[in-house]
């Protein structure tokens, strides 16, 4: 009896290799697919990531988590809801990578005038945004920064480190043999009533994270993501030791050692991921007039963010087949979005609970009809 019984778990065993099924297939991992993956793993559930490096945005982001729109001085929306959940993420993040991700920078609004001054002070008085603006005016102590009318602090605001967060997941799940590095073939996609078929693996549910790759997309591509293309340099400054960030015509982000970030541009014909001279002579025209030393431009990148046209992400179920979803839309915000999206897109498939109605990809359901 006991030789049937391991026949028996032997077989078992080989049928599951044969036609190795997971509870979902994540394809692409920017920081949509990192978010979601984590979100499956804290539930227990099993995954496959299928991800190329064509989409770089989360990588090359600044990273920067503020719930403020700095040119207008207001909410981003439902900012307080991403802090509440994104915070944690990333510090849960750092404890299972062994690093620190998370770097707790105060952002510095610099005011250009008296009437911005007025204007913050009048911000700093509406309930949704006093939580997030300092009421007083900071005076400028760096001799190396231009800025007679001080600055306005935003409070709960740092940096992630986009680029290293992407590397090490991507190393861990490569190591737990979890990632599939190839560019993702729709073609060799089957469908059937219950399940999703993708070479010799089998899945229940698949997710859709591919930031504005969605665009070549079968499936997705009728949803209204633009894409602003944005670009960004990294100077070395040994003079100005500032270590808050700074809002002027460009934000200027220290990362440690000399080094700064300095962006972004925000084009919305260009596409591709090539940085642009007119771009750098861009950004070093804004950061010039502000900044009173000398520096060096070591480093120049560009990415492709995923807007929409109504600047909200892009979560749901496909109109037409129930077992495949959609993960995007995040834009420039997408450090703070895509925990809170990834959570509110489990829970929506799991367990019924209905997306938030602004993100929703319900809302362009008549684009699919057409």
């Amino acid at each position: 009896m006991g030789i049937v019984k391991h026949q028996l778990y032997v077989s078992r065993a080989v049928f599951s290799y044969l036609y190795f099924m997971v509870d979902y297939f994540v394809v692409g991992l920017g920081l949509g697919g990192v978010s979601f993956c984590e979100t499956l793993e804290k539930n227990g559930k099993s995954f496959k990531v299928i991800s190329d490096t064509s989409q770089t945005s989360s990588e090359v982001a600044a990273g920067l988590y503020n719930p403020i729109i700095l040119k207008r001085f207001s909410l981003a929306w439902n900012a307080g809801e991403q802090l509440k959940i994104a915070l944690p993420f990333y510090s849960k993040l750092e404890k299972k990578l062994t690093t620190t991700l998370d770097h707790k920078i105060p952002v510095l609004r610099r005011f250009a005038s008296v009437e911005e001054q007025n204007n913050w002070f009048m911000a700093a008085e509406s309930p949704s945004l006093k939580r997030f603006l300092s009421p007083r005016i900071i005076s400028n102590q760096n001799p190396h920064i231009e800025a007679p009318y001080g600055f306005g602090q935003v409070l709960d605001t740092g940096r992630i480190a986009t680029k290293k967060l992407i590397a090490l997941y991507k190393d861990r799940l490569a190591h737990r043999d979890c990632l599939i590095q190839e560019s993702f073939n729709y073609e060799a996609l089957k469908l059937t009533p219950e399940d999703l078929e993708y070479r010799s693996l089998k899945a229940k549910r698949l997710v859709f994270a591919e930031g504005f790759g969605l665009k070549q997309n079968p499936f997705f591509n009728y949803l209204p993501l633009t894409g602003t293309k944005g670009e960004l340099l990294m100077i070395k400054c040994p003079d100005l030791k500032e270590k808050r960030i700074i809002k002027s015509a460009v934000f200027l982000i220290p990362l440690g050692e000399d080094f700064y970030r300095v962006g972004a541009t925000y084009k919305w014909k260009d596409k591709s991921n090539a940085p642009t001279d007119d771009a750098k002579s861009e950004l070093l025209e804004k950061l010039d007039t502000f900044l009173r030393c000398n520096y060096e431009v070591v480093e120049h990148v560009a990415g492709i963010r995923p807007t929409v046209t109504d600047r909200r992400p892009l979560v749901g179920q496909h109109p037409e087949y129930n077992n495949m979803y959609v993960l995007n839309g995040f834009g420039s915000r997408g450090v703070m979005i895509a925990p809170y999206a990834s959570e509110q897109l489990y829970n929506s498939i799991e367990t019924d609970r209905p997306l938030h109605p602004e993100m929703d990809i319900m809302r362009f359901r008549s684009k699919f009809s057409i």
